[in-house]
């Protein structure tokens, strides 16, 4: 029987759509396939490690069909997450995706690059705001109210965890992603030189 589209709690059988829609939605929210020789290396970073090591911070937008075609993903501690990412998670995908030797060269190696220094995700100005979060819907499924809806259901997690506040990182490019952002109340936090980056925050308890 078909249901309507639904955010539920994410399941082990939701991995190869997870890591579908993040490769899909990963340049600057379009589709990376075109610019990555193996654009998998986009979920071994930002999707794949979160529902392994924090699957209770999972969730997905389900079609109604059993589908999942939106997600958001997140740590409720982020000097915990990284650790957790360097002693369990990289070791399971470092040989398919090494380090590079040297400055990054490529697009491809730009993100290995990041997948092998998860303390990048420790900043010390961001201590405020413990959690941290990915959220990526297929773009025939954005703009209908989907990702305020799996937002909303992220921070309620987050607020009876006892977890004060969230961040994420985003791509000043996006800017489709920054008006989402705005409307759901975030602000750009105060993070020394972020580059071609901005860092956004807010409590976890909805206004």
């Amino acid at each position: 029987m078909t249901q309507p589209p639904a955010v539920r709690g994410y399941r082990p059988a939701d991995l190869p759509a997870v890591e579908d829609i993040c490769i899909r939605t990963a340049h600057n929210g379009g589709d990376s396939r075109p610019h990555y020789s193996d654009p998998a290396v986009f979920p071994a970073a930002f999707a794949s490690p979160y529902v392994e090591l924090e699957p209770e911070f999972a969730f997905v937008l389900d079609d109604g069909h059993g589908q999942a075609v939106g997600y958001i993903v997140g740590t409720a501690d982020t000097p915990r997450f990284a650790a957790d990412f360097r002693t369990k998670w990289l070791p399971t995908v470092a040989e398919r995706y090494p380090a590079p030797e040297g400055r990054p060269s490529t697009p491809d190696e730009t993100i290995a690059d990041l997948l092998h220094r998860p303390e990048r995700m420790v900043v010390p100005e961001l201590i405020a705001h413990p959690a941290h979060l990915h959220i990526d819907l297929l773009p025939e499924w954005q703009g209908r109210g989907y990702g305020r809806a799996l937002m909303r259901t992220f921070l309620r997690a987050l607020h009876t965890s006892g977890v004060p506040a969230v961040h994420l990182v985003m791509s000043r490019a996006n800017t489709r992603a920054r008006a989402f952002y705005d409307c759901m109340g975030f602000h750009e936090l105060d993070v020394p030189e972020p580059g071609s980056v901005a860092y956004l925050g807010r409590a976890t308890e909805e206004d």
